[in-house]
């Protein structure tokens, strides 16, 4: 599964409302309330809060991927928001981040939940995909620059 495939244009932020860490993740968590793949929201809320608790995951170069396992959704979901303002997430680096991508896995689908992080993290390492991301303008512009990268990719 490609990281696009996931992303829906009504799960994209192009700009926070927020300016610190847990509001940002619950900005990205609010985005899929209504979602019929979830069954309960706040046990969402509450595992990606658990795994932010243990280390953060603001993994360097200004991104963040707040994350978790849950079986209060039948399937993986994501949503992606960006900030021009930096956001301290406590980063392995030190640094703020800009770009944020909440991927939430259920709980049987560890395999796909641990290639999809991998592949995001992938990503994000290529510097000019992410100034392209910050400069976007529009969740529309956003998802095509996530699907122009991953066909660069020759893996599934």
């Amino acid at each position: 599964m490609k990281v696009h495939e996931l992303l829906d244009i009504k799960y994209i932020l192009t700009e926070f409302n927020s300016e610190n860490k847990d509001n940002v993740i619950n900005e990205l968590v609010d985005l899929l309330n209504g979602d019929p793949r979830i069954v309960d929201l706040e046990e969402v809320r509450k595992c990606v809060f658990e795994r932010e608790e243990k280390m953060s995951t603001g993994v360097g170069k200004g991104f963040a991927i707040p994350h978790g396992k849950t079986n209060s959704v039948t399937d993986i979901l994501a949503a992606f928001g960006k900030s021009k303002t930096p956001i301290e997430f406590n980063s392995l680096d030190g640094e703020p981040v800009h770009l944020v991508f909440l991927l939430i896995g259920k709980e049987n689908l560890v395999a796909k939940h641990i290639k999809l992080l991998s592949r995001i993290s992938r990503l994000m390492n290529n510097e000019e995909f992410r100034k392209k991301l910050i400069e976007a303008q529009s969740p529309d512009s956003i998802l095509r620059i996530f699907q122009d990268e991953e066909q660069s990719y020759s893996d599934v």
